[in-house]
């Protein structure tokens, strides 16, 4: 099987890529937007440029069976366009579609889309988690580009018969984790007190691992045609629990301050981060059953291993 990446230097899609090359009968192509001057490993690699309707795929679809997109325009902590919502839906929606009509025409069997949980919303009630069956509520930008995608790609499985299937992962961790994550890793690791003592939440999380091992099936699995699923790691953590965890994998002592959840919001409010704290402190939990179900899938790496895993790059400088 010959297999198509996008995004394949970026987080997700370079490790899927990475995972594919090593699968008994699996040939990879890595697209990715620009020439880069780094060594990497994906041979070949075809570059498409930018990505929106206008993106020529036809090189890199030939003799293509399958395609993982994970390339997209993602959460920008400093926006610069002057209409965020209009360069999601160019990156994220036009050029989706564009990709998935070439894709089609091109005898591409199947499309595994890397979508977001955000379609579902931004957070849950404890002990009623997302499911696949929800109706969307996405809340922001990138959210509404990513639902608005997954109903374009629907249109176009039922239009031309090529298959495809949805992934909605939450906030995914592992070796090169950027933004905020990376922020709290490096917090724990240099023992810096944090004030997320008191957080009794609970957050469903996907290791890299765990998310790659969920797309390679989709790719191959009959079942997985035109369906959607979320993922996660199976093992829902609080704020305070995500802290001790990530304290454990670097192998220091966690330092949480027990500060009132009210507090913190209330101190994040004036500094203008309530975004940020507000999704410390909440619930978001997904419901994994149906890759369970359908696909016989479980979490073949545990939130423990994930953890060192995510660190060992931080633990070797």
């Amino acid at each position: 099987m010959r297999v198509l990446v996008t995004g394949a230097s970026g987080f997700v899609g370079r490790a899927t890529a990475r995972y594919l090359q090593d699968q008994p009968g699996m040939t990879v192509v890595g697209a990715v937007r620009h020439v880069s001057t780094s060594s990497d490993p994906l041979a070949p690699v075809a570059h498409v440029g930018d990505l929106g309707a206008q993106t020529d795929w036809s090189a890199a679809l030939t003799g293509v069976d399958a395609v993982v997109h994970a390339a997209a325009r993602v959460h920008v902590m400093q926006e610069a366009a002057a209409d965020p919502l209009a360069e999601f839906r160019r990156v994220n929606v036009q050029g989706t579609l564009s990709l998935a009509h070439q894709a089609a025409q091109a005898g591409v069997r199947r499309l595994v889309f890397l979508s977001s949980v955000k379609v579902n919303g931004e957070s849950t009630q404890v002990g009623c988690a997302f499911t696949e069956t929800d109706t969307p509520n996405p809340q922001d930008a990138y959210g509404l580009s990513k639902r608005e995608a997954e109903a374009g790609l629907r249109d176009i499985a039922l239009q031309t018969g090529m298959e495809v299937a949805i992934i909605r992962p939450p906030l995914v961790y592992g070796p090169g984790v950027k933004a905020n994550f990376a922020a709290l890793m490096r917090a724990v690791q240099r023992g810096w007190p944090l004030p997320l003592g008191s957080i009794h939440n609970q957050r469903s999380l996907v290791g890299l691992d765990n998310l790659v091992d969920l797309i390679a099936i989709c790719l191959v699995h009959p079942r997985a045609a035109n369906q959607t699923f979320l993922v996660s790691d199976g093992h829902d953590l609080s704020t305070t629990e995500l802290v001790q965890g990530l304290a454990r994998a670097a192998g220091v002592s966690a330092r949480l301050l027990p500060v009132p959840v009210w507090v913190l919001q209330a101190g994040a409010a004036l500094l203008g981060r309530g975004d940020a704290v507000q999704r410390l402190c909440s619930n978001l939990q997904v419901d994994i059953g149906q890759a369970r179900t359908l696909l016989d899938w479980r979490p073949p790496v545990s939130v423990e291993t994930g953890f060192r895993r995510a660190f060992a790059p931080l633990l070797t400088l």
